[in-house]
């Protein structure tokens, strides 16, 4: 049985400071690309590389942020993240030109790995592994809250000095939120030659990596695609994000409740039939309604895969393995981004949502190795114990 014990003001704290960290991210995003563009005098491949950088920083960093979580500890690994966003806002307003928008990416690819290891490692820890879906659910909503919430701030703001001086600020309040958290995790030594991919996080990463297939072509040609047929990309969207939000933040503890297998798969199912039906370029109310199907099944693979997986392993590599399948995430998207723009380019915008959708298929294969038991392995083993142990 799952305890139903009411979540600490520790465990809120986690949630708020990962909040206010995403929160910066996306108060500075918006006004990035126009700032290097228009204020800096980049060129348009310059602004393609300003943006980018950060991809490959942070998935790189994601082999980097699990060891220092499991190592060193979760509160380390959050901190070094929050101070490293709150640099990245001091770089974009150090006169440093191109140069400072360069380094203040790097430094939030490097801070937003560390960010979101060291708070979902922890959160799982602090709400019990048992609820450890639960846990991540509402660690997604706090991401998913602060980059909603950032770019309407950011605009609000009106330049791209106080967007980022903002994301200086709430970096800095959430480091202080988090200094006052009591940690209770123990680093343990770690001995031998550490494995950047341990093999039994590979199905899991596959499966988590080939939901993420349809992030991109959401995202770059949704509101494209959809302009045709009656211009509801932009609330479509919105229904996509606030059904991801609102999702994981109410149901993210149904993967603790029933199998996570249930979750996973129907999560699948839902996004399948919100792609087939965006595929076909419906009317505005059912893109509507489609789009927030999809954002509801996409609300449950991420947290039944990452909650099977860290029940299974020990507490001092939890770290790492949300560091591994975050990198299986970044990869994937950044993969399928290039192909998914290939394949629209070539067949047109209803090909990427049938690509994304046939993604889940492979989904689906991977997931077998998570969720489904090798009973043959099961039987075995009780066969070979003695009768008189």
């Amino acid at each position: 049985m799952v305890s139903r014990r009411p979540l600490g003001a520790g465990f809120w704290a986690l949630i708020g400071a990962t909040f206010l960290g995403f929160l910066g991210i996306g108060t500075a995003l918006p006004a990035l690309g126009p700032h290097v563009r228009h204020d800096l005098g980049g060129s348009d491949q310059t602004v393609g590389f300003v943006i980018g950088i950060f991809s490959f920083v942070a998935l790189a960093s994601r082999f980097v942020s699990g060891p220092l979580a499991d190592r060193k500890g979760r509160k380390i690994a959050f901190l070094t993240g929050l101070m490293s966003c709150a640099l990245a806002g001091m770089a974009y307003l150090a006169p440093l030109g191109l140069a400072g928008m360069f380094l203040g990416r790097i430094l939030q690819g490097f801070g937003e790995a560390c960010l979101y290891t060291g708070a979902a490692a922890w959160a799982v820890e602090v709400a019990g592994i048992q609820r450890s879906g639960q846990a991540l659910g509402y660690v997604s909503s706090g991401i998913w809250g602060g980059i909603s919430t950032g770019p309407a701030i950011g605009q609000w703001l009106g330049t791209f000095e106080r967007a980022a001086f903002t994301q200086m600020i709430t970096a800095l309040v959430a480091f202080v939120i988090v200094l006052f958290v009591v940690e209770h995790y123990k680093p343990m030594p770690h001995e031998g030659r550490r494995r950047w991919i341990p093999k039994v996080l590979v199905p899991s990463g596959l499966a988590v990596g080939f939901v993420n297939v349809h992030y991109p072509v959401i995202t770059g040609f949704l509101v494209l695609h959809l302009a045709r047929f009656g211009s509801s990309g932009p609330t479509a969207f919105s229904a996509y994000a606030l059904l991801i939000l609102l999702s994981r933040f109410f149901l993210g503890g149904l993967p603790d409740r029933i199998h996570p297998s249930i979750t996973y798969y129907g999560g699948l199912a839902a996004m399948a039939l919100g792609l087939g039906v965006l595929a076909i370029g419906p009317s505005p109310a059912l893109a509507i309604s489609a789009a927030g199907l999809l954002g509801f099944g996409f609300s449950f693979p991420w947290s039944s895969t990452a909650a099977r997986v860290l029940q299974k392993i020990p507490s001092g590599e939890r770290g790492s393995a949300v560091g591994v399948l975050s990198a299986f995430v970044d990869l994937f998207v950044g993969v399928s981004s290039f192909v998914a723009g290939a394949v629209a380019n070539r067949f047109g915008y209803s090909a990427a949502f049938v690509l994304a959708a046939l993604a889940l298929i492979a989904a689906a294969v991977a997931g077998r190795s998570v969720f489904t038991p090798n009973e043959s392995k099961r039987r075995k083993a009780e066969v070979e114990v003695p009768a008189s142990v």
